[in-house]
Order: structure tokens, then C-alpha cells, then sequence
């Protein structure tokens, strides 16, 4: 395995860098992200051929979170988590908001994921019907009797 290379002269493509780092699942994926403004360097928006060099300062939002890395190394060959580790450094401000905003989801989770199923099936939608509107009148399995016994 290759290890990280940390000269100052090594620069490599943006989308292969974070692609490298673990940071994106695919180059194709990191590429998709960088076009949708979700990396910037240095503060910019960049494209996915722009070229990262050790030093530079990544913000990476994946998902609900922003990470804020400097770039400690080059490496265009995606290895182990324990080597792509040591590619980049993340910052203390960026450590802190990410177990702040991690506790903050833990105490308050969003609404939606306390959702056990999905819609109401059609009884779910009569029964809630039937609750909301007492004096509709007639129940469901009363409407449609066809007996002989009931004449008008």
C-alpha cells in the first residue's frame, strides 16, 4: 500500500482527493456533490478538477453535517480508514459543532422518524372519518344493505 505522500509539490484532482479520504463512498458521488456547492475550499466553490494541495481547508456538508478539514497529505488511492485518516485533520471548531449538533438531534429528534408506519390504510382513513364526524349517521357496514326485510 502507498503511503501518503506530504510534499509540498503533490496536488491531485479535488473529486480523487475526497474520494481517497473516505469522505464519498464514489469519485462519482464526491464529483456530484462538488457541482451541487457542497465542498468548498479555502472558503470558494470550486469544480471537481480543481486541484488540492497540503494545507488548503476543506468544507465538506454530508448530510446534516459541515466538517471543516485542512489537508495534511496527498493521496490519489483510497486504502484503509486508518490511512485515509491521516490525509486530513479536522478542526476543533468543526469537532465541537459536530458533537453539538449530534447531541441536539439526540435530545430533540425530528418528528417524522417517530412515525412507526406510513399513510393510513383505507379502514385507518374510515375509522379516523367516523371518530371525527359522530353525526355523519349512518355506520359503513349499514349503508349498502341489500335485505329484503327493509322496505321503503
Amino acid at each position: 500500500m502507498k503511503e501518503p505522500t506530504a510534499s509540498g509539490d503533490g496536488k491531485i484532482r479535488l473529486d480523487k482527493w475526497l474520494w481517497a479520504a473516505r469522505f464519498y463512498k464514489t469519485r462519482s458521488l464526491s464529483s456530484e456533490e462538488i457541482d451541487k456547492g457542497r465542498v468548498r475550499l479555502n472558503g470558494q466553490p470550486v469544480k471537481p478538477s480543481r486541484e488540492v494541495k497540503p494545507g488548503d481547508t476543506l468544507e465538506v456538508r454530508t448530510g446534516p453535517m459541515t466538517r471543516t478539514v485542512v489537508v495534511r497529505a496527498i493521496s490519489g488511492v483510497r486504502g484503509p480508514a486508518p490511512v485515509a485518516a491521516l490525509l486530513y485533520e479536522e478542526t476543533a471548531e468543526s469537532v465541537a459543532q459536530r458533537l453539538a449538533e449530534a447531541e441536539q438531534r439526540r435530545l430533540a429528534p425530528e418528528p417524522a422518524q417517530s412515525l412507526s408506519q406510513g399513510r393510513p390504510t383505507k379502514r385507518d382513513r374510515r375509522h379516523i372519518e367516523d371518530l371525527r364526524n359522530p353525526e355523519q349517521g349512518v355506520p359503513w357496514n349499514q349503508r349498502w344493505s341489500a335485505s329484503l326485510d327493509d322496505e321503503h
